[in-house]
């Protein structure tokens, strides 16, 4: 029996004045040549991080933005094409700062969109998964918990 391992990433919901942060990068699971897709700050979890200093890292990595978490939209499970299953945790954030104009490469720019204009690239195919139009829905219906929710033994002064 194989043994199932999925991938633990992190993302932000960065909100401000009713705008959503998303970053337009290179769709990994596409062909070459493939139109760029959007997504909210995200990535893996590295070894040795809390759920929190890991969504901190990527939204600075992948937007340049330091940000301020405030509340856990929840965890996202979802099987992309390529058979791989991602758990999701997904966190709600205001921005704080612009930090740097250096991003992770792969990424062709970040922007702030209306939930009309994040609807209209839903339609056209170009959100990177279902996940991204599922979490801006829940962050627009005030779906956030508190952050002391995440109970984290191994990181328990940095758990919220």
């Amino acid at each position: 029996m194989s043994r199932f391992l999925p991938h633990v990433t992190v993302a932000a919901v960065v909100v401000d004045r009713e705008r959503f942060l998303l970053i337009e990068e290179r769709d990994r699971l596409g062909a070459a040549g493939a139109p760029t897709v959007f997504n909210q700050p995200a990535g893996h979890l590295e070894s040795g991080e809390s759920l929190i200093e890991a969504v901190h890292r990527e939204t600075r990595e992948e937007s340049g933005w330091e940000i301020i978490l405030d509340g856990y939209l929840g965890l996202y499970i979802n099987t992309a094409p390529n058979g791989v299953v991602y758990h999701s945790h997904t966190f709600l954030a205001r921005p704080v700062q612009r930090v740097t104009e250096t991003l992770d490469e792969g990424i062709f720019g970040i922007d702030w969109y209306r939930p009309a204009q994040i609807e209209t690239l839903e339609h056209a195919g170009r959100l990177r998964s279902p996940l991204v139009a599922k979490r801006i829905h829940d962050a627009l219906e005030g779906r956030a918990y508190p952050l002391d929710l995440i109970r984290d033994l191994n990181h328990p002064q940095r758990a919220s």
